[in-house]
């Protein structure tokens, strides 16, 4: 497509998972082009690795704040438009404002911030400038999840009364998967991830899942967090009950350390009239229950009639063909860049907001706060 998109990227050099898969998700889209970017903290690392990307050379920066400095004086036909930021959790804040302050809208990585207090920082400069920001909460571009959304929507379950969403994984189940990985050994220090480890990280998109597909916010929660391995300074593991805001119940589960999890994603939702069942294990099925009935296995495709609108429009694939990770990853930045299109006209936009990041993280802490008084109930 003539005229893409233009993004420039902050982190996410040589090595770092989540930068690469941002990257092709963004391609994926077909109106999305990469002209600037800043990889690494070592500003010669960061120049050479952009290089390699494909960039010209004189927008392949050193730091975040040379680029976004430098681009901001280009014509306004040439700049880049919008900021991905896939950095460790602490320098969310200082990035997105700067991008935002200089004309730039931002799609970020989760969770928004390092701590609450960073991310009503970034909150008030989105509201400030009036500019998009967008938050890769991965698992809602699934079009499955769109359509359990839907479904919810229009009353197929009723009233929900119960939900459960667990996130389990087993990547930091050892001490020593903590060496020669940048990316697990920032996560398990506050000084780098912020004011929590596996709940800022995973519990934060089961957070989003439960809002999302219900429509209701979490208003409580009693929680237990833990730090299962020795000489970590924050959590990988914890649980928490919640509450809705029509008085449902929840269970939600966050742990790094359950050995044999690979990626343990699950979220059931029950109503009065009826459930619905998706895991991220088998990511194009849809269960939904109903007492006395048989189940009903939904699938995933664009010329399939019995998906709602807002989920087939997410579709890549005709029906029997697997809509996999990348594929929900690249439905967000379709979404965003179709915002930036349109901007300031509004769009239908999958992609998680500045508020729902602010709420993400009133959630985290909400669970420290619950986790230090003995697990009390604690307000969102």
């Amino acid at each position: 497509m003539a005229n893409k998109v233009r993004m420039g990227m902050v982190g996410g050099g040589s090595g770092a998972l989540i930068g690469a898969v941002h990257r092709l998700a963004a391609e994926m889209t077909g109106d999305i082009e990469l002209v600037a970017g800043a990889f690494s903290s070592n500003p010669d690392a960061s120049k050479q690795f952009g290089i390699e990307l494909g960039l010209d050379a004189s927008r392949a920066y050193g730091n975040y704040e040379e680029m976004i400095d430098a681009e901001a004086t280009l014509p306004e036909d040439q700049r880049m438009q919008c900021v991905s930021i896939v950095t460790p959790n602490n320098s969310h804040a200082d990035i997105s404002c700067r991008a935002l302050k200089k004309g730039m809208h931002v799609i970020c990585d989760k969770p928004l911030a390092g701590n609450l207090e960073d991310a009503l920082r970034v909150a008030a400069v989105v509201e400030e400038t009036g500019l998009l920001f967008g938050i890769t909460h991965t698992y809602t571009g699934y079009p499955l999840i769109i359509e359990a959304r839907e479904r919810v929507r229009a009353g197929e379950l009723g009233d929900i009364r119960r939900v459960v969403v667990i996130y389990l994984q087993d990547w930091l189940s050892q001490a020593a998967d903590t060496k020669g990985s940048k990316q697990a050994t920032w996560r398990t220090d506050a000084s780098v991830g912020g004011e929590s480890g596996a709940f800022a990280d995973i519990g934060t998109h089961a957070f989003n899942l439960v809002e999302f597909i219900t429509g209701q916010q979490m208003t409580e929660v009693a929680a237990e967090l833990k730090t299962v391995v020795e000489d970590r300074d924050i959590d990988d593991d914890g649980a928490a009950m919640f509450r809705l805001q029509n008085g449902a119940a929840g269970l939600l589960a966050a742990s790094q350390v359950c050995t044999g999890a690979v990626n343990g994603l699950r979220i059931e939702i029950y109503g009065d009239k009826g459930s619905l069942h998706w895991s991220h294990g088998d990511p194009n099925t849809l269960t939904i229950g109903r007492r006395g009935d048989p189940d009903q296995v939904i699938s995933p495709g664009n010329n399939i009639a019995y998906l709602s609108d807002a989920a087939r429009s997410r579709c890549r694939t005709p029906g029997g063909h697997p809509e996999g990770f990348i594929e929900a990853f690249s439905n967000l930045y379709v979404d965003f860049a179709a915002a930036v299109r349109a901007f300031p006209e509004p769009t239908d936009n999958i992609c998680a907001t500045v508020e729902d990041g602010v709420r993400a993280m009133r959630f985290v802490r909400a669970t420290i706060t619950s986790t230090n008084n003995g697990s009390q109930w604690t307000s969102i």
